[in-house]
């Protein structure tokens, strides 16, 4: 769905999947080490809840170029979330099925926000 049809940043499929990762991380590093709450569970919270809100911020901007921008940082902050992923896995706060679950649901979230790069520079 093209984002200039939609009035509001809510309805963007790619934020409602990108927040949906969002609480999938957040209830799976519940159970992470209380010793990690300022290091690695701080670090992928911040990290995974960025993706939705840059996609709301430039859903917000005019011009094409700043809303590139934007996006692209969510896409960053989203390779960001899967390496804690997967670290998160190798210190053993993750089992294989929870990581797999949960780059699953982030590769979700790359087709979505790339698709939604790729519309925009059409």
């Amino acid at each position: 769905m093209a984002e200039n049809s939609i009035s509001s940043f809510e309805n963007l499929t790619v934020w409602q999947e990108s927040q949906s990762f969002a609480v999938a991380v957040y209830k799976v590093s519940r159970s992470f080490p209380k010793e990690e709450l300022f290091g690695i569970t701080s670090q992928i919270r911040r990290a995974v809840s960025s993706i939705s809100a840059n996609i709301a911020e430039g859903f917000g901007r005019t011009s094409t170029k700043d809303k590139l921008h934007f996006y692209t940082i969510a896409y960053g902050s989203l390779l960001e979330t899967k390496n804690f992923l997967y670290l998160s896995e190798k210190l053993g706060y993750l089992d294989t099925e929870q990581l797999d679950q949960l780059i699953t649901h982030s590769v979700s979230c790359q087709k979505l926000i790339n698709a939604f790069r790729a519309g925009l520079r059409q």
